[in-house]
């Protein structure tokens, strides 16, 4: 690439209003060569900070490298270095331990076994190198577990099996079912939540149980030294007895302080409806948390407390 210009002349091909024809390298050689000369007539040294950028703007048009390579590039020049190809030498790859017969292999077993997990995996290829002296496994015999999966999922792997498994249901579906309560005007259907009242000076708070009935709106709170069944399962039979009318309905989130077989066992036991909220449904049990904010923490406030536990 040959130009003659001087400062001017770089401004208007900047601008757009010089006219010039110039004929590009077809190599790197050449257009450092020229990079370098054009940084060397305008003495890039020393010109000021508001000259530099038209020309690193001018040679990142002309040369069609990007800004970053031509920065690259003249701060190589400015510390007194050749302007040269400086690519290092390509790394030498790690040996492969395992070859694509291998990979092959273990689709093999995780085809006719149901891809068990990776232990198991490992002791069916250890069994078959050390006890039926099977040759195709003296590698994959020593495997570990980490690389097993590794293994599993590299591209070899996935190009020879591909396994689609369905999503897995939920292991609390049989506890409960997900849906709105719906009173229909009838009083016994309650709503449950429960409150954590706060740690204070390191010491565990307690839990307030939060039951209030969708339709006339009764409300009862216990508190509770944990949320575990020991402590929960005593209290939520002690609460409904404290309703003046027959439950006929108890609802809950999802928490598994109430989805649990012993709470549910208790509810059967008294005939009264267990439902859960629904995903994506965040007002199924709006009421009960409306009443946290309205009844408890205002009257128990969100400092912890450890000097008293009301079961009633």
């Amino acid at each position: 690439m040959v130009i003659d210009m001087n400062e001017a002349q770089v401004r208007q091909v900047l601008a757009g209003t010089q006219a010039m024809e110039f004929q590009a390298a077809a190599d790197d050689e050449g257009r450092y060569a020229w990079i370098g000369s054009v940084l060397k007539r305008f003495d890039y040294p020393r010109l000021r900070r508001t000259d530099r950028g038209p020309v690193l703007a001018y040679l990142q048009r002309l040369s069609g490298y990007s800004r970053a390579q031509i920065t690259r590039l003249v701060k190589r020049w400015t510390a007194g270095k050749a302007l040269v190809k400086n690519y290092s030498a390509p790394r030498q790859p790690f040996a492969r331990r395992y070859t694509t017969a291998d990979v092959a292999v273990l689709v093999e077993v995780d085809r006719a076994m149901g891809t068990l997990s990776g232990p198991a995996t490992a002791c069916v290829l250890r069994r078959q190198r050390d006890l039926f002296k099977d040759e195709r496994f003296e590698r994959l015999g020593s495997i570990s577990v980490g690389h097993l999966y590794n293994l599993r999922n590299s591209a070899g792997y996935r190009n020879q099996r591909v396994l689609l498994t369905k999503t897995r249901p939920s292991k609390n579906t049989c506890i409960g079912v997900r849906k709105a309560p719906a009173p229909e005007g009838r009083p016994g259907f309650i709503r449950i939540d429960s409150v954590h009242q706060g740690d204070l000076d390191g010491i565990k708070g307690l839990y307030h149980v939060n039951p209030v009935d969708c339709v006339t709106q009764w409300q009862v709170v216990a508190s509770v030294q944990t949320i575990s069944e020991a402590h929960l399962l005593s209290v939520i039979e002690q609460m409904l007895e404290q309703f003046p009318f027959e439950i006929l309905g108890f609802h809950a989130d999802n928490g598994s302080e109430y989805v649990n077989h012993k709470v549910a066992r208790l509810l059967e036991k008294l005939r009264i409806e267990f439902t859960r909220s629904r995903p994506r449904h965040s007002n199924d049990n709006g009421l009960a948390e409306t009443k946290n904010g309205a009844v408890v923490r205002k009257e128990f406030g969100y400092e912890g407390s450890t000097r008293f536990q009301c079961n009633k």
